[in-house]
């Protein structure tokens, strides 16, 4: 956004301010100002010359030869400008006189020599009209340094608009006035406005139909409009803030728009005969002013004249009700709608304008009426003749409730931690606009109506006020006195974090945090209903807060299935509270668990069970510096697969679960996917002591692997198998893995990867299989044979 410091010196006085160091306070009280421009800097020795003389150039069809008096003097000029005539008062660049980066210096165009230039409005940077030499009023004197007569001077400074999203009293400059009235202690002036001067009973016929995307709509009918143009320095304020002049009615709402930040809206009086307010019955076709013939939807707020669309609300009007060079009256919206619908409704049709983009950012209300007397004040200044024909209308559908913030000195003294006087505070919010009430160290403030839209509302906000306007910068620095003690970190808590650290740097997984209720909808989407599950007694209103988890799995498995579509493979897990039932005091039964879900389109189902459970490893070894082992056990959890869930023992206690999920449960999920899950109870774990740590001297010798094939008898356990060789003690034997498993018709068939190593040789190959041969030979007490290829 662009903001025009003559246009704020309209509304405050800055007479022996430092522009520049002003501009800088308000970047660090209010929004980043991204760049200054010095607009007329580059702008010297142009004055108001009369033609007095124009000729055709005898050389050529298209220049003039002039004599120009400049008041001092009369110039012999060559000119090229189609409406050079004599007669005509125009912009006149005298030699050594400079427009933009051009010095005018003597200049011979075909054998003529020119002493000066004629300038259009966009050589001198006030507009982007080129169509011909500047026309200026008759009544100028010849030699008027052109500075006199139009505000070509001025300081323009940009604005991120993102800064601006929460302070829609912002995007226009007398909000920005309002900012620099506090900023130097400066009295706000008062807007000139006019009533209209209607004495009957007319109004705009304007109906509101739907009541929920209006909040008030503001109109007046003006008619006998005579004039045309808007006044050059009108013109020089829109093209310097970004806009082009289009024509006197445009542009007045344009500068309305840019002044009070209230977007407005002039409709062809001659054809407008009623103003309706709603949305399309069924979706349809419009024009735009833009010419574009655009796709209107059912819930695209639209304004009608009686049942035929005249325009987009908030956005755009329609081509058929376009204001025109001949029109003479007028029909005027200045409305405030729904934020979100407006912005919905320029998203979906890509066609962002200025007004829809303050409309975005929720506007004040009361200032639709304001716009109007506005509106009529400016016309009435350029055409003295207009005549209001109706009151102005004014349908006020939703208010904003009034707004006040009790607070006292002792609450911003501890939240900013400087004394700052009362005079200060009351001073400080008077001038931002909210009337205040004092009561010693006590005060009441009432929020105007341009903050109360969305910014603010709590005390908290009131001290932001305070202290931007005194200055971040004023804040003395200070170094705490206090000592700086690290937080105890209890062993849980320690546990909890490696457990963490590991899944997300070895293994690549993501934390998740749900609530500790579950949501019974999501549940019946996998075809599970909650079981046996603690309810509250005082359960929120909001859906789906009554039931606590009993295991977490009821908050990961639709976790899991939300996330399907964003990557075919990823690990989630969390740790939190489940509730197993009630205690005899009536509470709830409180364990914290590990869960971790493995998600894959791209591996088996049994390359994510051996992940799972190496992740269970590294866990257990990890931190209790012991061995995990599994064995068969009945599913808990309609979820849990009959034949693929296996209990996780440390240490002899069960601590946790390792399954695959039921087929019925896992195609809820994804068709052409796997899952696979670990839910560990962490108080379990957390109560076995570590096992005591030892060194050894790593071997500097090379290891042998071997593998083996065994097939393994129905009813035969893994651990029992890896006990008989556990018992042997071979000293080399340093490491035992599963490589493989296999499982049909009966017969179940490991890969194991024997190594061996030892601490003072290199093994030979004769060393290794006697070892293999007492291994073999040991497991075939256990009815445990070695599979033939």
């Amino acid at each position: 956004m662009y903001v025009s410091m003559n246009w704020i010196k309209d509304f405050v006085d800055l007479d022996g301010e430092d522009l520049e160091q002003l501009i800088h306070r308000f970047t660090l009280s209010t929004a980043e100002v991204e760049g200054i421009e010095y607009k007329g800097r580059d702008i010297s020795n142009v004055v108001v010359g009369e033609i007095i003389m124009c000729e055709d150039h005898p050389d050529s069809d298209h220049l003039h030869v002039l004599k120009v008096d400049a008041g001092d003097k009369v110039y012999d000029v060559v000119c090229g400008a189609p409406n050079a005539r004599t007669g005509l008062k125009t912009a006149f660049v005298k030699v050594g006189g400079q427009v933009g980066e051009m010095e005018i210096r003597p200049a011979k165009l075909r054998g003529i020599e020119s002493f000066g230039m004629c300038c259009s409005a966009k050589e001198l940077g006030i507009s982007d009209d080129h169509s011909g030499i500047m026309e200026l009023d008759p009544s100028y004197a010849n030699g008027t340094d052109i500075k006199e007569i139009f505000p070509i001077d001025d300081v323009i400074f940009e604005v991120d608009n993102k800064s601006l999203t929460n302070r829609p009293d912002l995007w226009g400059h007398y909000g920005m006035a309002r900012e620099f009235a506090a900023l130097t202690g400066h009295e706000l002036k008062a807007l000139p406005v006019m009533d209209s001067d209607y004495t009957g009973d007319a109004e705009v016929p304007v109906e509101i139909r739907n009541r929920d995307l209006v909040f008030r709509y503001s109109s007046v009918r003006i008619e006998n409009i005579t004039e045309n143009v808007s006044p050059m320095e009108m013109q020089i304020r829109l093209y310097y803030c970004g806009m082009r002049a289009i024509n006197l009615l445009a542009d007045i709402t344009n500068y309305i728009m840019l002044e009070l930040g209230q977007p407005m809206h002039a409709f062809n009086g001659d054809k407008m005969k009623k103003i309706v307010v709603d949305t399309p019955k069924e979706d349809m076709k419009f024009t735009t002013l833009d010419g574009q013939e655009r796709d209107i939807t059912t819930d695209t707020l639209m304004i009608w004249d009686g049942e035929v669309p005249t325009g987009i609300a908030g956005i755009m009007g329609g081509l058929d009700s376009e204001i025109v060079d001949d029109t003479h009256s007028v029909m005027l919206e200045s409305a405030n709608f729904d934020g979100v619908s407006i912005r919905k409704s320029a998203s979906r049709m890509a066609l962002r304008t200025d007004a829809s983009a303050r409309y975005e950012k929720t506007l004040d209300p009361e200032m639709t009426y304001v716009a109007v007397q506005r509106f009529i004040k400016l016309l009435h200044d350029s055409d003295p003749g207009m005549k209001c024909t109706t009151r102005i209308t004014d349908v006020y559908v939703k208010k904003y409730p009034e707004l006040t913030v009790s607070f006292d000195k002792k609450f911003i003294d501890r939240y900013t931690g400087i004394d700052i006087s009362n005079e200060q505070i009351k001073t400080t919010l008077e001038l931002l606009g909210f009337e205040t009430s004092q009561d010693g160290d006590n005060f009441v403030s009432k929020v105007p109506s341009w903050r109360g839209t969305k910014d603010v509302s709590m005390k908290a906000d009131i001290v932001e006020e305070i202290t931007r306007i005194y200055g971040y910068d004023n804040f003395e620095i200070k170094t705490t006195l206090s000592p700086i003690i690290p937080a105890k970190t209890t062993r849980r808590r320690a546990e909890e974090n490696a457990v963490r650290d590991l899944l997300v740097k070895t293994y690549a997984c993501h934390e998740i945090h749900t609530r500790v209720w579950c949501d019974p909808d999501a549940l019946k989407d996998l075809g599970l209903t909650p079981e046996d599950n603690v309810k509250l007694v005082q359960a929120s209103e909001e859906k789906g807060t009554g039931i606590l988890r009993t295991s977490m799995m009821e908050c990961l498995l639709p976790a899991v299935r939300q996330n399907r579509d964003f990557s075919t493979e990823y690990g989630i897990f969390e740790i939190g509270r489940v509730f197993t039932g009630t205690r005899e005091d009536g509470r709830a039964d409180e364990h914290r668990h590990l869960a971790v879900c493995l998600y894959s389109k791209d591996r088996t189902e049994k390359e994510l069970y051996f992940e799972a459970v190496e992740i269970i490893n590294t866990i257990v070894s990890e931190l209790k510096h012991l061995k995990a082992s599994y064995q068969k056990t009945e599913t808990s959890h309609a979820w849990e697969h009959p034949k693929n869930t296996a209990g996780i023992l440390v240490d002899g206690k069960e601590i946790g679960i390792l399954n695959t999920l039921y087929p019925s449960i896992r195609t809820k999920i994804a068709k052409n996917a796997y899952v696979v899950c670990i839910e560990i109870d962490m108080d379990e774990l957390l109560a076995i002591e570590p096992a005591e740590m030892t060194f050894s001297q790593p071997s500097s010798f090379p290891a042998v692997e071997y593998d083996l094939s065994l097939i393994i008898p129905d009813g035969v356990r893994f651990e029992s198998i890896e006990k008989k060789w556990a018992d042997l003690k071979i000293r080399e034997l340093r490491k035992t893995s599963i490589i493989d498993m296999y499982e049909a018709s009966g017969v179940r068939s490991i890969t194991i990867r024997f190594s061996f190593v030892a601490d003072d040789r290199t093994l030979t190959g004769e060393e290794v299989q006697a070892h293999i041969d007492t291994i073999l030979k040991n497991l075939e007490e256990s009815g445990v044979r070695l599979k033939l290829q």
